[in-house]
């Protein structure tokens, strides 16, 4: 049996991370702050003949990762896909954006990953090819953003969101680095994954793309053989740009 916790999965892309995963035979802990949306999401699965299980997870509270970290312990011994999925968008124009605004953020965003990463790293480190995936998004470039005709030069609201998700593909890459360093991690394979302008609630479904599309490469990452990547930043067609 393969285990998959997918944080921020009751909605949006982290339910289809977790549809696609349990097409492929994987059980998915499907990971919600809100116990019952979360197990409105996982029953839906379930009617579809996928192996899903709610858990309740707050990625910013750690006696919540604590609760999940011990159930896995205790039901499966061990975890081998990690997808940390959890986000929030807070946007005010970049100059009315508040110390506030990026500490919320941030909770989320970036903390929570470290959080729930560090917390079940031992379980992980347990698995025969442990593999993690730190949803960013393609605003996190530094590419795409810098210089007045960037790609994203014109956003006036990404400060927040953009600046926590370069954060996030900074940690993917420390991360991996660490686990190259220590002969326990070793086996591990961390990337970072951006879906596209996906619609959902946290863009008020203003995007092009389906959540199944923008699932696709977190799955993919998410499943690698032995010679895949690590440590990169990817999206449906390939490397992006730092």
């Amino acid at each position: 049996m393969t285990v998959a916790l997918v944080t921020g999965a009751n909605k949006g892309l982290g339910k289809e991370v977790a549809r696609q995963l349990g097409e492929r035979g994987i059980t998915v802990l499907l990971g919600s702050r809100n116990r019952e949306r979360g197990e409105r999401a996982a029953a839906e699965l379930v009617a579809e003949s996928l192996p899903v299980i709610p858990v309740e997870l707050d990625v910013t509270d750690a006696g919540s990762v604590e609760a999940v970290v011990e159930l896995v312990a205790h039901r499966y011994g061990l975890l081998d896909v990690l997808v940390n999925n959890a986000g929030i968008l807070i946007n005010p124009l970049a100059l009315d954006t508040s110390t506030e605004d990026m500490r919320a953020t941030f909770e989320t965003n970036v903390f929570g990953v470290v959080t729930v990463t560090r917390a079940l790293l031992p379980l992980l480190a347990k698995a025969a090819a442990p593999r993690i995936v730190n949803v960013a998004s393609t605003t996190a470039s530094s590419t795409y953003n810098n210089g007045p005709d960037a790609r994203f030069a014109n956003a006036p609201r990404n400060l927040a969101y953009a600046s926590s998700k370069a954060a996030v593909t900074m940690l993917t890459v420390q991360y991996a680095n660490a686990f190259r360093r220590a002969e326990e991690f070793a086996h591990f394979k961390v990337n970072s994954a951006t879906p596209g302008h996906i619609a959902t609630d946290l863009n008020e479904h203003r995007g092009p793309r389906t959540p199944a599309q923008g699932a696709r490469i977190v799955v993919e990452l998410a499943t690698l053989p032995e010679d895949g990547p690590n440590g990169g930043f990817f999206n449906d067609d390939g490397h992006l740009p730092w």
